[in-house]
């Protein structure tokens, strides 16, 4: 234990004489969190609408005042045809054309249907079918709710049927704000960035200045070395976590409704599963470019796998694979479980199972690969 102390104060040393390297690991979680959340708003308003109105009558202009009144849709043309409104489709300036035919409202009227023309620009694929939704939906709204619908004669020869009214509610995020569901992941996908790359670059730094031939012959033993590296910044990436936390409290408004030392307990777990994983990637490769490169690939996959931007019931089977065998996917998942559930230690057991073996697995390879390669 002797040795490991004195490879600790190393690090420590080494860490704080690094002082742009110490901010970056403090500051930038910070600023990320301050910004991250509100650009990956998936609530998706602003969408540009081109109107072709072949009709002009009263129940025309009441549906285009009720689609420019909902919050989601910006009106910007109202073209004479449908020629002219597909030229702001073209030029990248409108998402949707909605043509309403003439004789709309006589045949609302008359034969209670009419056929409305919506077109999308589907180069953006989401905002084309979040926004053809939108649309549809208000559409559907005010059709319900048109004066022709509530006039009915009786039909006293017809009995009496049932009649069902559908209510729902989101539960653990009432308002179905994005921030609750989106703040938690983002906290973990910057430990994720943080811890990943600058223990991938750890060893690799010892081997490029040529200091890891002198700890090579020095009787520190090869679990002493890697937990010398390790201590440092899971102890900085705790702090890191403590400040995210403390962050999203204090913008945000999200606080943890179940254990807090239960959410440390798993975060701690994580830290060491991905510290692991930095400390093996470190251990094979022989430079920093090198390491770099070989962490951003997997990270980049964590991520992406993570289910934080797609849910992972909706990827196919080889990716839900995938997405098992990253421990971020994971983590997340019981990040979201504790802070919006107030998820107990036995509902995520599972989770955290996983998660450890991801840590015990990974760290047993970085101390059965260091100096195989060194």
């Amino acid at each position: 234990m002797r040795n490991l102390g004195f490879l600790l104060q190393k690090e420590f040393r080494q860490i704080f004489r690094d002082k742009t390297i110490l901010a970056m690991i403090l500051a930038l979680p910070i600023i990320q969190l301050m910004i991250l959340p509100w650009a990956m708003n998936l609530n998706i308003k602003n969408i540009n609408l081109s109107i072709v109105d072949n009709d002009h009558s009263s129940y025309s202009q009441q549906l285009i005042t009720k689609i420019g009144s909902s919050g989601y849709f910006r009106i910007i043309s109202a073209d004479r045809s449908y020629k002219e409104a597909l030229e702001h489709i073209e030029n990248g300036s409108s998402d949707l054309i909605m043509e309403l035919p003439s004789g709309f409202e006589r045949n609302l009227v008359r034969e209670g249907k009419q056929t409305i023309g919506i077109s999308v620009d589907a180069i953006n694929g989401s905002k084309a079918s979040i926004g053809g939704a939108y649309l549809a939906s208000v559409i559907s709204d005010f059709n319900a709710n048109l004066a022709i619908n509530e006039i009915k004669v009786p039909d006293y020869n017809t009995k009496p049927t049932g009649f069902m009214e559908i209510t729902f509610s989101n539960w653990y995020n009432p308002l179905a704000e994005y921030k609750y569901f989106f703040v938690p992941g983002v906290l973990v996908l910057l430990l994720t960035m943080i811890g990943g790359f600058m223990t991938a670059l750890n060893i690799v730094r010892e081997k490029e200045v040529g200091t890891i031939e002198q700890i090579n012959v020095t009787p520190i033993k090869k679990w002493e070395f890697i937990l010398g590296k390790l201590i440092p910044f899971w102890i900085i990436g705790m702090i890191v976590f403590t400040i995210g936390l403390l962050v999203i409290w204090a913008v945000y408004g999200i606080t943890s409704l179940g254990s807090l030392p239960l959410l440390y307990v798993v975060a701690g777990t994580y830290m060491i599963a991905l510290l692991g994983f930095g400390l093996l990637v470190s251990t094979f490769c022989e430079s920093q470019v090198q390491a770099m490169f070989v962490a951003f690939f997997f990270i980049l996959i964590f991520i992406l796998m993570s289910g934080l931007f797609t849910a992972v019931q909706s990827m196919p089977a080889w990716a839900r694979i995938i997405s098992g065998f990253t421990p971020v996917s994971h983590f997340i998942k019981i990040m979201r479980m504790i802070m919006l559930k107030g998820s107990g230690f036995s509902d995520i057991l599972t989770e955290l199972g996983y998660i450890l073996t991801f840590a015990l697995v990974l760290n047993a390879l970085a101390i059965w690969n260091y100096r195989k390669t060194s």
